[in-house]
């Protein structure tokens, strides 16, 4: 009842003020469980997608959300708790995994849908990165629910980072055809069919959305991009340290001998 008045307050806002636009509806099912893999661009995709579905979609979210102290922090947990997200503790990768794993198993289990980021994290650049199959394709593999390829289209303009105020702009949702794998149904623990179920979602996500893909994981290129940011940082600040240097022990301009210009008395060394 709570996820109803949460999806008629936010949802209906978010459509009444972005319009976003959506292909490929007749793709979700009417009842049943299944899997919508989604690429992740933005903080609001998880509030785009389930907005313009009639039924309810669950995310996982970190648990920090869930747990913040004071008055802030519980309107955060209900909040959260009200558009269908599930706390997963993150303070451990594996552990963050198979707690996603389990929590994706057990909406699966209600005949639910249950909403999943294969990428791990936010796209730090627009283009689409390698999925990791520890979630996703176990999760499919273990239920033998069908997955749904999502792209989200150009959310991450909306409110880019260091924005305060969101961007009023027409985002997409994009639906693909649901994907079968129960051929696999059993093999969860082959990494090789593991890593072979994500690349053939990604690359239907790929499609969809129209990015450039990476084969490498988003939370590698983040950590270049930050090391990359931060080596830029130390060169500007040595260059601007060496330019001070230089700039204080520039010698004065004088008139002494040597000079090619004319000396204190107006003649020149010829003279």
């Amino acid at each position: 009842m709570f996820y109803g008045a949460m999806k008629l307050s936010i949802g209906g806002s978010l459509k009444l003020a972005f319009r976003p636009w959506v292909e490929g509806l007749e793709n979700i099912p009417a009842e049943g469980p299944a899997i919508l893999a989604s690429n992740h661009l933005s903080f609001s995709d998880s509030f785009f997608l389930p907005a313009m579905l009639d039924r309810k979609v669950t995310f996982i979210a970190k648990a920090e959300y869930f747990t913040s102290p004071g008055l802030k922090g519980r309107m955060t947990a209900a909040f959260f708790k009200g558009v269908g997200q599930l706390p997963v503790d993150r303070s451990g990768a594996r552990g963050a995994g198979e707690a996603a794993i389990k929590s994706g198993i057990e909406v699966l289990e209600r005949g639910e849908l249950f909403g999943i980021y294969p990428e791990g994290t936010r796209s730090p650049d627009g283009r689409l990165y390698r999925g990791k199959p520890g979630g996703l394709a176990r999760v499919a593999l273990a239920t033998g629910a069908p997955v749904i390829p999502v792209a989200m289209i150009d959310t991450e303009k909306i409110q880019p980072p260091g924005k305060v105020m969101p961007k009023l702009m027409r985002p997409g949702i994009r639906i693909g055809k649901p994907l079968d794998f129960s051929r696999y149904h059993g093999m969860d623990g082959d990494r090789f069919i593991l890593r072979s179920v994500t690349d053939e979602v990604m690359y239907e996500i790929m499609k969809l959305s129209g990015q450039e893909y990476v084969d490498i994981y988003a939370t590698a290129a983040k950590r270049q991009l930050a090391e990359a940011a931060k080596q830029e940082k130390e060169e500007k600040a040595a260059k601007a340290a060496k330019d001070e240097a230089a700039k204080a022990g520039k010698p004065g301009r004088t008139g002494r001998a040597g000079a090619k210009g004319p000396d204190a008395g107006g003649r020149s060394e010829a003279e």
